[in-house]
């Protein structure tokens, strides 16, 4: 489904990923781990399109998503729920979600993609009138990921969806993007609560300083002696 072929990428001059390669099977959840600057939100930027790649390749079902403008890309079945969620806190929750079904596409199913979403986040439902931004912290979280889905994505990125959530929303947030995966949407999951992360993937890769260090199917990872001593304090 999505291959990402030696990627490079930066900021004027400063590299910040290094000929970096992954890739995301069909109905497959993986998860990237790594510290602080390790250059994993930039590589979620590449692939959703929002930042260009200096070199290398983002394949999406045999689509090279770096040869298309940046507004097509979600019209190619990606969406993206961007670290510190970026809800428009003073438009109505119903109006937020909307902003997510912008392309044709979606936008042809609308309602009924809001319904199933209504579904997975009954709060949004109930709070549908009001303002986005009087939410708590962790029903912001479900409206980024519910926005998401407008779009009708085949993949859903998310950048470290647990930050600054109280452990209970959290385990709550993961079981929920546990029933997405399983309605066929695959994930590519940035995050750095890495127990959980590893307990909701199939695969995990570990980007250290612009470089893939490490990779594996995530069950082995947990017992992984490097992540246990550098991600999981133990």
């Amino acid at each position: 489904m999505l291959e990402v072929n030696a990627v490079q990428a930066g900021y004027g001059g400063a590299q910040v990923l290094w000929d970096v390669s992954l890739r995301v099977g069909d109905g497959e959840i993986v998860t990237i781990l790594g510290p602080n600057g390790a250059g994993k939100t930039t590589l979620v930027n590449v692939v959703a399109g929002i930042h260009p790649a200096t070199a290398g390749q983002v394949v999406l079902d045999g689509v090279d998503l770096t040869r298309i403008k940046p507004h097509e890309v979600g019209e190619h079945g990606v969406a993206v729920v961007p670290e510190g969620r970026r809800i428009f806190p003073d438009m109505s929750v119903f109006d937020n979600l909307e902003v997510g079904a912008y392309h044709k596409k979606a936008r042809a199913h609308a309602d009924e993609t809001r319904e199933r979403v209504y579904e997975i986040f009954p709060i949004l439902k109930d709070r549908s009138r009001q303002a986005a931004g009087s939410l708590s912290g962790g029903e912001q979280q479900m409206l980024a990921v519910g926005r998401a889905l407008m779009a009708r994505p085949s993949l859903l990125l998310l950048d470290e969806p647990s930050l600054g959530l109280a452990p209970i929303i959290v385990q709550e947030l993961f079981a929920v993007l546990g029933e997405i995966n399983k309605s066929g949407v695959s994930i590519l999951l940035v995050e750095q609560n890495a127990v959980d992360a590893l307990d909701l993937a199939a695969r995990a890769y570990v980007l250290e300083e612009g470089r893939i260090n490490l990779e594996g199917k995530a069950s082995e990872l947990l017992d992984d002696e490097r992540l246990r001593k550098a991600y999981l304090g133990l």
